[in-house]
Formats: C-alpha cells, sequence, structure tokens
C-alpha cells in the first residue's frame, strides 16, 4: 500500500502535469488536502512530507484536530464544508480560509465575529471565497448564480473579511470530464463579476476531476481520497 508521501507525490505530478497541458505554472495552484474523518497522525505524515494546507468540513473535527496539532509550525487549516452561523466564532481564530460563504447572513456573522479577533489579537482579515452551487443541486450549499452578486457585496463591505473568489462543488458525472462545463461557468461568473483582480481565486477540484479543474482555470484543488484513502465509516464528530 503507498505511503502517505507517496500518495501526495502522485497528486502533485497530476497537478504539475494538468498545468502543463493548460499551459500555466504549477506553482500558482494550491493543494488543500482534505483531512475529513482522518486521524491526526495522517495528517502528520503529510505534514513531515511537505504539505502545509489542510481542509476540514466539520467545526467540531478542526478545532480537536487544530489543538492535537498545535505544535506544527505554519501548518494551515481550510475550512471547506457548509458553515453555520454558530459556529463562525470557532472557526475564526483558526481558518486561513473559508471556501464555503454560501448567504449574506453567514457573511455578516463572520465578519462579525474576524472583527472581534481582529480587535483583540491584532489579526489580519479573514480570507473568504463565496460558495457557487453551480449545478443547482437541492442537497448542496453555495449561493445561486443570480445571488451572487449580492452575496459578493456583502463579504466586500466586512471590513475583517477579504473577499478572494469563488468556490465550487459539481454535481457528479460517470466521466471526470462532465464536470468540465461547471468549473467553466464558475470561471465565467468570476469574470462577470470583476475577473481576477477582484477574484483571484477559484477553489475547484477534486481527487476526482483535478485536471479538468486546472484546464478551466482552478488555483486551488481539494484532494482527498488521493491523499488519505477512503474515508472512515464513522459517523461525524
Amino acid at each position: 500500500m503507498p505511503t502517505i508521501a507517496e500518495r501526495l507525490s502522485e497528486v502533485r505530478e497530476r497537478i504539475a502535469r494538468a498545468a502543463r497541458d493548460a499551459g500555466r505554472d504549477p506553482a500558482g495552484i494550491r493543494l488543500v488536502a482534505v483531512s475529513k474523518t482522518h486521524g491526526a497522525s495522517l495528517i502528520r505524515e503529510a505534514y513531515a512530507a511537505g504539505q502545509r494546507e489542510f481542509g476540514e468540513n466539520y467545526v467540531q473535527e478542526l478545532t480537536r484536530k487544530a489543538d492535537e496539532l498545535g505544535d506544527l509550525q505554519n501548518i494551515s487549516w481550510h475550512v471547506i464544508g457548509r458553515l453555520q452561523r454558530n459556529k463562525c466564532k470557532l472557526v475564526v481564530p483558526l481558518a486561513a480560509l473559508v471556501h464555503s460563504v454560501d448567504s449574506i447572513r453567514l457573511a455578516r456573522e463572520l465578519g462579525k465575529r474576524a472583527a472581534e479577533v481582529k480587535q483583540t489579537e491584532a489579526a489580519g482579515a479573514l480570507a473568504a471565497l463565496v460558495e457557487v452551487n453551480v449545478g443547482g443541486e437541492a442537497q448542496k450549499s453555495g449561493c445561486s448564480p443570480a445571488e451572487l452578486g449580492g452575496l459578493l457585496e456583502a463579504v466586500a463591505v466586512e471590513p475583517a473579511l477579504s473577499l478572494r473568489g469563488l468556490m465550487t462543488v459539481p454535481p457528479h458525472t460517470d466521466d471526470p470530464a462532465g464536470a468540465r462545463p461547471y468549473f467553466d461557468e464558475l470561471v465565467r461568473l468570476r469574470d462577470h463579476h470583476g475577473g481576477s483582480e477582484r477574484l483571484p481565486e477559484l477553489s475547484m477540484g477534486m481527487t476526482y476531476d483535478l485536471e479538468h479543474a486546472i484546464l478551466a482555470g482552478a488555483t486551488i484543488v481539494r484532494v482527498g481520497t488521493a491523499i488519505f484513502g477512503q474515508r472512515s465509516k464513522k459517523a461525524r464528530p
């Protein structure tokens, strides 16, 4: 069975190959290792192999792992799952980037909590992405394309938030190439709402379809299974 280091190396090579195919610099694509349901020991292995950015879906799991791994220098936590407003106060002190701002109410609460932390700890603005439900799937979070403009403004006016870009999770398709139209739609929305100058980050692409996301223009890919293996079937914390 491949080690975490070997799996990471394979994923990095996939990213580099896709970037070359797209005529892009691989250094312009960030890899977030999605550690949801995997133990702290595996995160330590990935860290030892050079990985620094990790994504968590559940706030309780994030806080526990951040505490267990507090000795690791320069580790960076990304919140990639649906975020409830009552959890913002827990997320703000830990997160380097929140990928899943999906409503004006959440943006306001996140901004409020980030301002509190900034006042007490002299912290910088919290980086945030707006999640867009490009496939219109009822079971997924994210704003609709029609709501995007208002939500972007709601994030932009919060002094303690830094609007960095967009995120999406496309509908599952049997062929990884089937995700490409949804990635292209996120790029179109980015261009319509200010372009890369206003929204430099595009978080899209996972284990199954990262190559197609990079070809479309992803700057952040979120990869779990290809690094850590299949998720634990235990109930979430």
